[in-house]
């Protein structure tokens, strides 16, 4: 797919305003919404959009599982939520089993285009050390009963660094964000598969890491394009916008697009992208109300958020 936003169906992932407390969804394809137009339009709300702090979206393959990220204020608490489809109904939002512990951060998931494993960010604590993780990526197999246990990619993918933002192309090749320890910059990274394993990742060249600061690229399946919040740039719209940058024939990208004020505002938050499995739409977090939280601790159940 070459991506052109002029056409895109798109669909905004924050809410502007608290609504209701999630209920039960309607049926149909994304949770039965209307599909939008050229024009952003608020994706689920009192579902996925409620007024809370929502980002990151990830749909598996077959269109039955959303996933998504709920944090509180200043991250006190974040957690994959999901809703799935069942016989032909939406579930109601839930955390995601592997995402229940209150004192990790959970975020950030990515499902593999063939629905495979999950990858997501998480600061959980490692099985041979009791202190906190750094941000890294874990992954979790899909079996016929959900999700196995997550196991952090390990070397040399998560580094004594921070990594962040998974995004997984149809062969494998992983792209996410690193920021290297004692470094404030973040940039974007690529590691291929190899007989089953990650090769060392190499960091994308200047057409894609084009800013003081960029975070969180997703790449299509065919790897065709990454569409790569950026700060700083003089030609931005606000603090981060959102660009796309086109895989040539010979491994180089072309120079990054801004999106243009359909989709990029003045605003700060514009900082996960996501094009659903189908090809069809683009969500986008745009954080144009700021909710509160109040801070929560305990096993975290949907209603807690």
């Amino acid at each position: 797919m070459r991506i052109r936003h002029q056409s895109l169906g798109i669909v905004l992932l924050a809410a502007g305003a608290s609504l209701a407390a999630a209920g039960q969804p309607p049926a149909g394809d994304y949770l039965g919404q209307a599909p939008p137009g050229p024009e952003p339009k608020l994706f689920a709300p009192g579902i996925v959009s409620t007024g809370m702090f929502e980002r990151d979206i990830a749909i598996t393959p077959d269109g039955n599982e959303i996933y998504f990220t709920v944090a509180g204020t200043r991250y006190a608490y974040s957690a994959i939520v999901v809703v799935r489809r069942v016989k032909g109904k939406w579930t109601a939002p839930e955390v995601a089993p592997f995402s229940v512990d209150a004192g990790a951060t959970n975020g950030e998931p990515c499902v593999a285009p063939d629905g495979s494993q999950l990858v997501f960010l998480s600061t959980r604590r490692h099985a041979a050390s009791s202190l906190m993780a750094p941000n890294d990526l874990w992954a979790a197999r899909r079996t016929e009963d959900g999700w196995a246990a997550p196991v952090a990619l390990g070397p040399p993918v998560n580094s004594d660094g921070s990594e962040y933002f998974p995004s997984l192309a149809r062969d494998g090749t992983l792209y996410f964000t690193r920021q290297a320890k004692g470094e404030r910059a973040h940039f974007i990274y690529r590691a291929r598969l190899v007989d089953g394993r990650y090769a060392e990742p190499e960091k994308l060249p200047a057409q894609v890491n084009a800013a003081p600061q960029q975070f969180n690229a997703f790449v299509a399946p065919d790897q065709s394009y990454l569409i790569v919040p950026m700060a700083g740039r003089a030609d931005s719209l606000g603090g981060t916008d959102y660009y796309v940058t086109f895989h040539n024939p010979d491994d180089t990208w072309t120079e990054p697009i801004n999106l243009g004020p359909r989709i990029n505002t003045e605003g700060d938050n514009e900082y996960s992208p996501y094009v659903s499995p189908d090809g069809k739409y683009f969500f986008f977090m745009s954080s144009r109300a700021r909710p509160t939280r109040e801070l929560f601790l305990g096993p975290l159940t949907y209603r807690d958020l």
